[in-house]
C-alpha cells in the first residue's frame, strides 16, 4: 500500500523501500550537480552518508539481537541527519533548479530521520 505526494519519491509504508528510494533519488541528485571543486567534495561526503544509511538499514533488517538493531538503526539515524546536512548544502549552492530538487529530499530525508528515531524510541521502549 503506498500513498503519492507532489515528492518525486512514490512513499511506501516499507522503510526499507522508503528508504533504497531516498537513496536512489540522492545518487541521481548528485550525478546531475555541475563538476565544481565544491560539488567534488560535497558528492564524495553525500555518497558516503546515504548509502551508509541502506547498508546499515539492511544490516538492521538482519540483525538477531534488539542491542544489535538499535545499533544499526541509530547509525541509519546518524547518516540520515549527515546526508540531511550535505543536502541543504547542495540546495544553498547550487542552482535554482538544483535548490528545488534538493528541498524535496531535504523534505524526504527529515521524514525518514523522524521516522527512524520513533522506531528507535519505541524498540528501546520509551
Amino acid at each position: 500500500m503506498s500513498n503519492t505526494t507532489n515528492n518525486p519519491i512514490k512513499k511506501t509504508y516499507d522503510i526499507h523501500d522508503r528508504i533504497y528510494r531516498f537513496i536512489v533519488e540522492v545518487i541521481r541528485l548528485i550525478n546531475s550537480l555541475p563538476k565544481t571543486p565544491s560539488n567534488y567534495v560535497i558528492t564524495g561526503q553525500i555518497l558516503r552518508s546515504v548509502t551508509s544509511m541502506g547498508a546499515n538499514d539492511q544490516e538492521a533488517d538482519g540483525t538477531l539481537t534488539k542491542k544489535d538493531f538499535l545499533h544499526c538503526y541509530t547509525i541509519v539515524r546518524k547518516e540520515g541527519k549527515e546526508t540531511n546536512f550535505w543536502i541543504r548544502l547542495v540546495s544553498d549552492t547550487n542552482s535554482l533548479q538544483i535548490r528545488e530538487r534538493s528541498l524535496k529530499l531535504g523534505v524526504e530525508g527529515g521524514e525518514i530521520v523522524a521516522i527512524i528515531s520513533t522506531i528507535i524510541n519505541k524498540t528501546r521502549g520509551k
